[in-house]
């Protein structure tokens, strides 16, 4: 399990690099209704701050929903400021890391092992009947 928390890192920091990360519920919504076909991977994340929103909670199914119809891998993280500071700027501030998505490479390449690992991890999880595994982020 901590082998899967070490390559979703490297496969955010990855994405961050190559400019394929998207940030945020409303920005990740946008590109879903807008490009679903360029969505690899979603990422949900809540704490126990957040997990009695009600309306973080509709967002989430709505989400999972449309991962599920269009074939996007997804995975809960249980940590939220640990996901804040891998894919926030310098001071590791974001107002809203609850969802994070990883769109494909424009040129069509799937050069990302970290990635790969990812999305046979969430093939695994689905052959188990756990469509949407939490993984844990590896401390610093």
């Amino acid at each position: 399990m901590e082998n899967i928390g070490k390559s979703m890192k490297e496969a955010l920091k990855c994405a961050q690099c190559e400019d394929r990360l998207t940030v945020g519920v409303y920005e990740s919504a946008k590109i879903m209704n807008d490009d679903p076909d360029s969505v690899s991977f979603c990422i949900l994340a809540t704490d126990e701050e957040w997990e009695c929103d009600i309306a973080l909670q509709i967002h989430f199914t709505l989400i999972q929903s449309f991962c599920f119809d269009n074939n996007i891998s997804i995975v809960r993280v249980n940590d939220m400021q640990r996901l804040t500071e891998i894919v926030g700027d310098k001071a590791g501030q974001l107002e809203d890391a609850h969802c994070c998505l990883i769109t494909n490479p424009a040129d069509g390449s799937w050069e990302d092992p970290a990635l790969e690992k990812m999305h046979l991890f969430c093939e695994e999880s689905r052959s188990l009947n756990d469509w949407v595994p939490e993984i844990t982020l590896p401390e610093r």
